[in-house]
């Protein structure tokens, strides 16, 4: 497929597979920042379209589950790192569903977009870049619920101790759970569409995921060689970072951050090489 200037002396646009393992085309995707833009606006209009209540799920979801966290677990009597514990929580389930959204909403980018691929060329790219762009939307909308809780308890108790300073680097722990969730998701869409079964799997293993993210308890009930396993995951050290910057509690190493980022750059790389592997022949399995 092709298209052709009105002299027909040559071709101003060729399609053809990737010629590496590893190609990114930076000006191919921006040349589509238009049809980004229309994946980003049916993301946020589809979901809410037919519902009474609209976008105010985006504010109802967090504050129920948070509701049930914090009756459940403050029962079991589970460390909040002297945070209070429905500040707790919230921070860990904002930042959490956006990380799983970004993962299992990416993962399905073949077999959900079949049709499309089929019938006309764009990068597939395009795809995982407008899931991630409509999650940072959905985010910044569920922080602003975040900051009425965060402010109410940073007014009313002295447990807030936050780093005014490190409040910059919250957007780059939000980039990295995005890379992150991102590199998974691509992965899996990878892969599910020859084998299926993978889609089962991701819906149990990130609930199994969120366990061993720090999102329900703190980091500091491990030590050691425990607790630095847990940080290796990039999620709990970006939670467990967050935390820091706004509550003064957390566990916070630039060492496992540095580990953290390398660990997220290379799945990320390894994500768009199956992906452009993926996208020659996908076709011929979905």
């Amino acid at each position: 497929m092709a298209y052709e200037n009105k002299n027909n002396d040559y071709w101003d646009i060729v399609v053809q597979p990737k010629s590496t393992f590893f190609q990114f085309d930076f000006k191919e995707l921006w040349a589509y920042r238009d049809l980004i833009l229309l994946m980003v606006k049916r993301d946020l209009t589809a979901v809410y379209k037919q519902t009474i209540l609209g976008p105010l799920w985006m504010f109802i979801q967090p504050i129920f589950i948070t509701i049930i966290y914090n009756f459940t677990f403050q029962q079991a009597k589970l460390s909040t790192d002297h945070i209070p514990s429905i500040l707790f929580y919230l921070v860990g389930q904002t930042f959490w569903v956006f990380f799983a959204d970004c993962l299992t909403k990416t993962s399905n980018t073949f077999i959900s977009n079949a049709a499309v691929f089929g019938k006309v060329y764009f990068p597939r790219l395009v795809m995982p870049i407008s899931i991630a762009i409509s999650n940072f939307v959905k985010l910044g909308i569920q922080i602003s619920l975040l900051a009425v809780f965060y402010f109410y308890y940073l007014i009313t108790t002295d447990d807030l101790q936050p780093h005014w300073i490190f409040f910059p680097a919250i957007l780059f722990f939000i980039l990295l759970l995005c890379g992150f969730g991102l590199s998974l998701g691509i992965l899996f869409s990878s892969v599910t569409t020859k084998y299926r079964d993978f889609n089962f799997l991701i819906t149990f293993a990130v609930q199994l995921f969120m366990f061993l993210s720090c999102v329900i308890f703190p980091a500091t009930m491990f030590s050691g060689t425990k607790q630095f396993v847990v940080l290796c995951n990039p999620v709990a050290g970006a939670l467990e970072a967050i935390k820091y910057v706004l509550t003064g509690h957390g566990t916070y190493s630039v060492t496992l951050l540095l580990i953290n980022s390398l660990i997220t750059i290379l799945f990320l790389i390894l994500s768009v090489i199956m992906f452009n592997r993926t996208e020659k022949s996908f076709m011929d399995t979905v």
